[in-house]
């Protein structure tokens, strides 16, 4: 693939930080800061791209990775040589081979500022390794299971570039995280059942008598609204819980950090405005609900 090929494939996947419910690298933060959290995302989604893309985005993931064209329609195989680039990264800092990928490229000054470790990166990869075998969830323990692969693993990156990881921030970080994947899934359920996967634990669903079938639906009945509102209330009591992960820092990361958490707030929001039907589409927060939500967890700092 051509540098400029590449450019464009790497622009392409950073142009998706602008549909996510939370801001990632907003313009208040000093450079540094905003260049190491772009670097971050950009790995979260070429992951989510190199397990789950289409075709033609795993065909630019080989060979940006080194590896045949023939791999293109093989995640896991994908997924180890996006493996092998991180170790790279790590080396690279010790003065090894540095990463194939522009992507794991771009991760190099942010290990070179703070002391990262390659575990976040290697946790993204394995909850996509998950995501391979991995359709559907028997129980909410399970799915909370996997949150700590998928999600988790951000908000440690971001406590640890921002040098205020400590374990209390950790754990409220953890809550964070977690709602925010789970309001994402809530939102998603048409999308992702499309993609033969189910991210609501299966007994929930025997719970309010809610199937497959229903999921498929193109709008919800009364059954799936109650499991809607069941999952979005679970996501929200977690946002709570992690919510004074605002209060306990300063400056400008309060300002990120309530930007994180009045995202997820507003997405609860929006849901719940919708009637708790994700199945006409995706309820997404507006712009002044973002705003409001993150304007009022800043101020009370929880």
């Amino acid at each position: 693939m051509t540098p400029a090929a590449a450019s464009q494939h790497s622009q392409a996947v950073l142009a998706k930080a602008a549909h996510e419910n939370f801001p990632v690298a907003p313009r208040f933060l000093p450079r540094a800061w905003r260049d190491d959290l772009m670097a971050v995302y950009g790995f979260a989604r070429l992951v989510d791209d190199t397990g789950d893309g289409d075709l033609p985005a795993r065909a630019q993931a080989a060979a940006l990775l080194g590896l045949p064209p023939e791999h293109a329609g093989e995640p896991l195989a994908l997924l180890d040589a996006l493996e092998a680039d991180v170790k790279r990264l790590f080396a690279c800092a010790r003065g090894g081979e540095p990463p194939r990928h522009p992507l794991v490229r771009d991760l190099i000054p942010a290990v070179r500022r703070a002391p990262l470790t390659p575990e976040p990166f290697l946790a993204l990869i394995e909850a996509n390794r998950i995501d391979q075998r991995v359709h559907r969830y028997e129980t909410a323990a399970g799915l909370l299971e996997y949150c700590e692969y998928s999600a988790n693993p951000v908000g440690r990156l971001v406590l640890t570039l921002t040098g205020t990881a400590t374990p209390e921030r950790v754990r409220r970080s953890d809550a964070v995280c977690t709602a925010l994947q789970l309001v994402e899934h809530t939102q998603d359920i048409a999308e992702d059942l499309a993609r033969g996967r189910i991210y609501v634990p299966a007994e929930d669903m025997r719970r309010f008598a809610v199937t497959e079938s229903d999921l498929a639906a193109t709008t919800a009945n009364a059954s799936v609204r109650t499991l809607v509102a069941y999952q979005t209330e679970r996501a929200r009591r977690l946002l709570d819980e992690g919510a004074s992960l605002v209060g306990s820092v300063h400056g400008r990361l309060r300002l990120l950090l309530a930007g994180f958490v009045g995202g997820g707030r507003a997405a609860v929001r929006a849901i719940a405005d919708a009637g708790y039907d994700v199945l006409a589409g995706p309820p997404k927060p507006t712009r002044g609900g973002l705003l409001y939500a993150a304007a009022t967890t800043l101020r009370r700092g929880t």
